[in-house]
């Protein structure tokens, strides 16, 4: 059992919990993920350490609202247990000294992509990073994004805050002022496959994390197989990470929508 220790909401559907999990939160690195179940009747959740405190022996999870099982992780409140959160799991981000770091999150794609642009900067790279939404009210983590970021540009859907367009305007106008020498994107599917083929253009090297469909996240069920560069490749094991550039994501959203 994994007890909750804090609990905040950035919006009304999307949940940050504080989880206590000292043996992940040592291990944990950028990138890392662990497979959530909240009770004997829950799914398996794959979710993406947003941040660790190794003193305080927790992990932070950022979950949105979508279905059942994730509406009963929401649900739960200070003082109440997870009964399984198994990692870290997949492989972590490789964080080295590339240049110029444009990192790139949709939506709830922002929680996992904070501790990669907190990595990225500790190691001496330039980050702007590009936060997008449909609206201001969910933006998340800004502040904390600002801390680790040289600059940061806000995209939402309606204008509401930051600069009206998609996620893709803001990149690109990166792109056009100054070299960039890696793009990391991570939020919805359809937004990562954009964000590709506009640095595909650009020739610019883009690294994806992915967000499959998963079962036990150990590689055995398949349930997250997509293809890179033509081969199978399980998201669990061989990710969460790969060369955007590389990903069938035409093939990834059809599995995607299985069980719509």
């Amino acid at each position: 059992m994994n007890k909750i220790v804090e609990k905040q909401h950035f919006s009304e559907n999307v949940v940050k919990l504080v989880v206590e999990a000292p043996m992940i939160a040592k291990a944990r690195r950028p990138g890392h993920f662990v497979i959530v179940i909240a009770d004997e009747k829950g799914e398996r959740i794959p979710l993406t350490i947003a941040d660790s405190d190794i003193q305080r022996g927790t992990i932070t999870l950022v979950i949105q609202a979508i279905g059942d099982s994730t509406k009963k992780i929401c649900s739960l409140n200070v003082g109440d247990s997870l009964l399984d959160v198994v990692g870290p799991l997949g492989r972590a981000t490789k964080i080295e000294n590339y240049g110029t770091v444009v990192c790139c999150g949709g939506g709830v794609g922002v929680a996992p992509l904070l501790p990669i642009i907190k990595a990225m900067k500790q190691a001496g790279n330039r980050v702007i990073s590009v936060l997008a939404a449909r609206t201001k009210d969910l933006i998340i983590l800004e502040e904390q994004v600002a801390e680790y970021s040289d600059e940061v540009i806000i995209m939402t859907d309606d204008g509401s805050y930051g600069t009206k367009g998609l996620i893709t305007n803001g990149v690109e106008s990166v792109i056009q002022r100054e070299k960039v020498d890696l793009v990391v994107t991570i939020g919805p599917a359809i937004m990562m496959k954009f964000v590709s083929l506009l640095t595909k253009k650009y020739e610019v090297p883009t690294m994806a994390s992915l967000n499959t469909i998963m079962v036990d996240g150990t590689g055995m069920c398949g349930a997250c197989r997509v293809t890179v560069g033509g081969k199978t490749r399980f998201v669990c094991v061989d990710g969460p990470e790969f060369d955007a550039h590389q990903v069938d994501f035409d093939e990834m959203l059809m599995r995607l929508r299985s069980y719509n």
